[in-house]
Parts: C-alpha cells; structure tokens; sequence
C-alpha cells in the first residue's frame, strides 16, 4: 500500500514507450529461459513458458485495444547474435498463432453448443408455456396454479444455459482470441542486457 506522501501510480506509467508503443521488456540470462522446457517440438515451434507467456499476455490486456506494443528481448551480448536468439521472434509469433486458433476452435464449439441450447431451450420453454396455459384453464385451485407457476419457472430455468453461453461466455472468449493476434504480430527486438 503507498505511503499518503507517495501518488499512486497508473498501469501506464510502468512501462517504457518508443515510438508511440509501450514496451514489454523480458531480461533473460539464456534464450531457454523463455521456452518451456518439457515441450519436445523443435526450438522454434517449441510453447513459450507460462510465466512469459501470462505476462505478455496480461500487459497487452491491461491497455486498451488500440494500444501498440513492441517485445524486446534482452539477452547477454554473446548470446544475442546466435542461431537460437535469431529465432525468438518466429518461436513467439507462431505460438501465439497457435493460440489464437486455439481460442477460435474453443469460440466456435461454444457457439455450436449455445445455438443447441438455445434450440433445447426455446423448444423446452414452448412446451412449459402451452403446459401452463393447459393447466390454468383446466385447474382452477391452488395447487393448479402451484404446478402452473412451477411450469414457467421450469421453462425460464431451461433458457438459462444458452443465455450464459451466447451472452457472457463467448465474449471472453473473442478478447482472448483477439489478444493473441495482437501478440502473434506483434514487432519483436532482440536487445543485449546493458552492462551491470
């Protein structure tokens, strides 16, 4: 928590700009680092580790959409000119091209499964309401209009699924999804650690 002496500092103020582009800087002390080690794909097809990858991930989703970013690596300088260094940028590219179709695979089966629920729900919903309406008229008592009351909660509770499914999950879902395609063209610089 700040002192009251101390402003409290916003999201952007933590990080550099060049260019009119924030910068996401990762310090890495070997290019293995930014890999995830228990992946067997070639080095440059290989997933980024988790760590770099939910940092990444979370700067870019902490500015708005239309912010523009720029990676830059450093690496200690005998290392920044190797084979391994010049493929960092494909590697991060193509995971999160990955990603994204990963999430857009994840977005489309939502979809299908919503449309279906909503299909089961509309379908279940007609049936509660024309039940209702059969038993209002033909039960005039108490418990007729408990059973027809129960027959409408039944109906609404059925349309439940699909209104979370095509209303709230899928949002989250397309921000992902659009978070990894910024990222997945995102201009990458690869830099050697300043001395000290």
């Amino acid at each position: 928590m700040p002192l009251a002496s101390e402003p409290v500092r916003d999201i952007e103020s933590m990080y550099h700009r060049k260019d009119g582009r924030v910068l996401i800087e990762i310090k890495l002390s070997s290019v293995l680092q930014l890999f995830n080690s228990f992946d067997p794909a070639p080095f440059y097809e290989k997933e980024i580790d988790t760590a770099a990858e939910h940092y990444i991930v979370d700067t870019v989703r902490d500015f708005p959409a239309k912010t523009e970013f720029k990676i830059l690596i450093f690496l200690p300088p005998a290392i920044v000119v190797s084979d391994e260094a010049n493929k960092i940028m494909p590697a991060i590219h193509n995971h999160f091209q990955y990603k994204m179709l990963v999430a857009d695979r994840r977005f489309r089966a939502r979809f299908r499964f919503g449309r279906w629920s909503l299909l089961i729900g509309l379908t279940s919903l007609a049936i509660a309401l024309v039940s209702r309406q059969i038993v209002a008229t033909m039960y005039n008592t108490f418990f007729g209009q408990l059973l027809s009351d129960a027959l409408l909660i039944v109906g609404w509770a059925a349309m439940w699924e699909p209104i979370t499914v095509l209303l709230y999950e899928l949002w989250p879902i397309i921000q992902t999804k659009r978070i990894y395609e910024k990222i997945s063209k995102v201009d990458i610089e690869i830099l050697p650690l300043p001395e000290g």
